[in-house]
């Protein structure tokens, strides 16, 4: 029945264009004319009269109108004023030049590190540089940790891997993409956050709660969009360089060139390597896993700004390599046998993408775009005696077009997109192979009455052959009922496969992963025997900015849910095996957030969050909140800076606290006692910090420490001693099992 209101009211949706009465316009600026900027703050009078208009922070205006008024003078400071020939009240759209020898003006402001905006309609914000450059940021799966939206933890004891959560979810549940095509989904889902390098990120868009239906149906929780460095604008020359004293070792150089007037390139080299071994809970088994991994992108831009066209061309290699498990554990050795148990985890992944834009020159509200990218990951494993091995191959296509209905108040999205995935797997001795392809259509209208009121409304139809043809609707509304206030609503639908294995990896690192002790309860669905994942989430959130003793501020508060109309449990609550079934009952995902940013004094700020989480799902075994999920957590980051000198330097000082509350523990109550655990665990706290001097603006050097307090789960790894045994366990872990960790690095460009 929700499908079907949503459904309606998208249809519905043109209706609230409102009659005008006046003459309504958009003032533009002529040199960012492909990114449709409006002007704030331009003036706009009848000739001859006093009646004027001043254009809002979007560039638009609204004026009384007359037929007896012909011509209309757009000025602004620094710019032409120009004379508009009116004869009736079709709304304008106007770009404004610069006077002449102005272009060399340049306006410098210091922007916030995390951006979040009144106008958007939908819950999103970004994250820029800056804000990246707090932590070490060595891997996308670490450019969070001064962000309180996204929650990071372990996945298991052994390989180190961070996995994100937003509004309680697992990263499957997200929708992560690089420059807006999907990236990291399938074979890539459990280790795919670390193979993209943290300097190689430019920004990331972080979307709560039902995301666009431009970008596919898969999305539940959110939607996170990682926008890469390009030639145009990365330096000529970078360098970064980062040492850790857990053995970690990170290299990476960007070098960029022009290759002609509107073709430039880059090329973009990582590298990291972790060669000593490190036991500090003295269990036997490597704190950190050895590893080792080379990491090449290249990129081709092409702009052609004056005739509308930008293109990027991009391609990848990765190998990644990883060992561990037992101190001296030796793969030539030991590899398949019962005398020390180890692990080894080898990655290679190639992808190539393609992005072709075009902006009509003389309707820059009208685009085209196409979209294109194909990936190969191929990763063979062995945990212990488990063999775990995933080829998935994979093609992307996405066609765009962008107008407007009558004026840019009223703007849309439309176009087709084509999926295309070859899984092939090998659990242990048993082989599961499939195919999925789909083809969908997609419309997206969004209105603005520029002033209190936008909405954006979504739909789009998919034919799967393996989950079939349905409707996807996604909707967001935004209100403002007062001066720096905003109240935003979302609500959507997802559709999913769960690809079990690839998402539930460190399974094979414990005796639930031996064979005999995995089950899929077949129900003679399409995937696995199982049936797709649906969902629908819906939210309310509330920002609101504010001056506080001549400091600026925001408030937000976040309330989202997430309801399985399908899921695929994965029951964790049986020590010795693991089981995978359809929801019966309900799965329901509450994630309530509190969130105050506000400047103390000039350059300290302070980022502070409440986070509180009610997770349950029906299991075989009744009603359980989800195990592994903190409750609550409270976050706090400060970040100072100094002024600036004439030579560019400074110091950067951030700080990051969290406390992380209880979290449920699996059922071990058949283990032996020595190997059973409390139901919960304790909560605890990490603080981070990191010093940044900035030398120049071609030169700075960081340290800082990660964990200070030094805070380990205790005893990590069930049944260490007996790895082969039937209570061997490296998967219930809630802490940090490495302890503290001190880095410290440098950054080099010429620009």
């Amino acid at each position: 029945m929700k499908k079907y209101i949503i459904s309606s009211f998208l249809l519905l949706a043109p209706m609230l264009i409102l009659a005008q009465t006046s003459l309504k316009g958009m003032i533009m600026d002529a040199q960012n004319s492909k990114d449709n900027l409006g002007v704030s703050g331009a003036t706009v009078n009848w000739l001859g009269t006093s009646i004027g208009a001043i254009t809002n922070n979007k560039g638009w205006f609204t004026i009384p109108y007359d037929p007896q008024y012909k011509k209309l003078i757009v000025s602004y400071i620094g710019y032409k004023t120009d004379t508009i020939i009116i004869s009736n009240t079709t709304p304008i759209h106007h770009f404004i030049t610069l006077e002449k020898g102005l272009n060399e003006i340049t306006i410098r402001s210091k922007r916030n590190a995390v951006q979040k905006s009144l106008f958007a309609t939908a819950n999103t914000f970004t994250v820029n540089n800056d804000e990246l450059l707090k932590a070490a940021c060595c891997n996308l799966a670490e450019s969070f940790e001064t962000n309180p939206s996204i929650d990071v933890s372990f996945s298991d004891a052994l390989t180190g891997t961070r996995q994100i959560q937003m509004l309680g979810l697992k990263s499957p549940y997200l929708q992560i993409m690089q420059e807006n095509i999907p990236s990291i989904r399938g074979a890539a889902q459990a280790f795919g956050l670390t193979f993209t390098p943290g300097t190689w990120v430019e920004s990331i868009q972080i979307t709560k709660g039902a995301g666009s239906v431009v970008n596919g149906f898969e999305s539940i929780s959110g939607q996170i969009n990682a926008e890469l460095v390009k030639p145009f604008s990365d330096a000529a020359f970078f360098l970064n360089a980062y040492s850790s004293l857990n053995g970690r070792l990170e290299l990476n150089t960007h070098l960029n060139k022009r290759v002609s007037e509107k073709w430039q390139t880059g090329l973009y080299i990582h590298g990291n390597y972790r060669g000593e071994k490190f036991d500090k809970n003295k269990d036997g088994f490597l704190d950190a896993p050895l590893a080792n991994q080379i990491n090449v992108m290249n990129r081709w831009q092409y702009t052609d700004a004056q005739n509308g066209w930008v293109s990027f061309i991009t391609a990848r290699f990765l190998n990644d390599e990883k060992q561990t498990g037992e101190l001296n554990f030796n793969p030539e050795t030991d590899k398949g046998t019962t005398n020390l148990w180890g692990s080894e985890i080898d990655t290679k992944r190639f992808e190539t993408s393609a992005k072709l834009g075009y902006v009509f020159p003389d309707l820059p509200y009208q685009s085209l775009g196409l979209q294109l990218a194909y990936s190969k990951h191929q990763q063979d494993s062995y945990f212990g005696l488990n063999t775990y091995d995933i080829e998935h191959e994979s093609l992307y296509s996405n066609f765009l077009f962008n107008s407007i209905i009558s004026d840019t108040r009223n703007k849309f999205k439309t176009g087709v997109s084509y999926t295309y995935d070859r899984y092939n797997e090998l659990v242990n001795e048993t082989i599961y192979q499939r195919k999925e392809n789909s083809l969908g259509a997609f419309f997206e209208y969004a209105f603005d009455n520029l002033d209190d009121f936008s909405l954006t409304a979504g739909l789009r139809i998919d034919t799967h052959n393996l989950l079939g043809t349905f409707i996807t609707p996604r909707l967001h509304l935004r209100y403002a009922p007062w001066e720096k206030g905003v109240l935003r609503a979302s609500a959507g639908r997802g559709k999913r496969s769960a690809n079990i294995f690839a998402e539930n990896q460190q399974l094979f690192a414990s005796s639930r992963g031996n064979k005999g002790n995995i089950n899929i309860d077949n129900t003679n669905g399409n995937i696995y025997g199982l049936n797709p994942e649906i969902a629908w989430n819906f939210g309310v959130s509330y920002l609101q900015k504010f001056n506080l003793f001549d400091k600026k501020g925001d408030v937000t508060f976040d309330f989202y849910r997430t309801d399985f109309s399908n899921q695929v449990v994965v029951d964790w609550e049986n020590p010795q095996e693991i089981s995978f079934y359809n929801l019966d009952g309900k799965s329901i995902a509450d994630s309530f957030q509190i969130e105050v940013n506000y400047e103390l004094i000039e350059n300290l700020s302070l980022r502070t969050a409440f986070k509180y989480f009610d997770i349950s799902t029906n299991y075989k075994d009744g009603k359980l909140q989800k195990p592994l999920q903190p409750n609550k957590r409270f976050f706090a980051n400060i970040s100072y800076e100094t002024k600036l000198n004439d030579n560019k330097a400074q110091w950067k000082i951030d700080v990051t606290f969290n406390n992380i509350g209880r979290q449920r523990l699996p059922n071990t109550a058949s283990n032996p006692a020595r190997y059973r655990l409390a139901t919960h665990s304790e909560s605890y706290s990490l603080l981070n910090s990191q010093i940044t001097k900035v030398f120049s603006n071609r030169f700075e050097v960081y340290f800082g420490g990660e964990n200070i307090t030094n805070f380990q789960q205790k005893n990590p790894i069930l049944a260490s001693e007996t790895p082969f045994g039937p209570n061997f366990d490296t998967t219930i872990v809630y802490a940090p099992i490495f302890g503290r960790a001190i880095y410290a690095g440098l950054r080099f460009k010429i620009k």
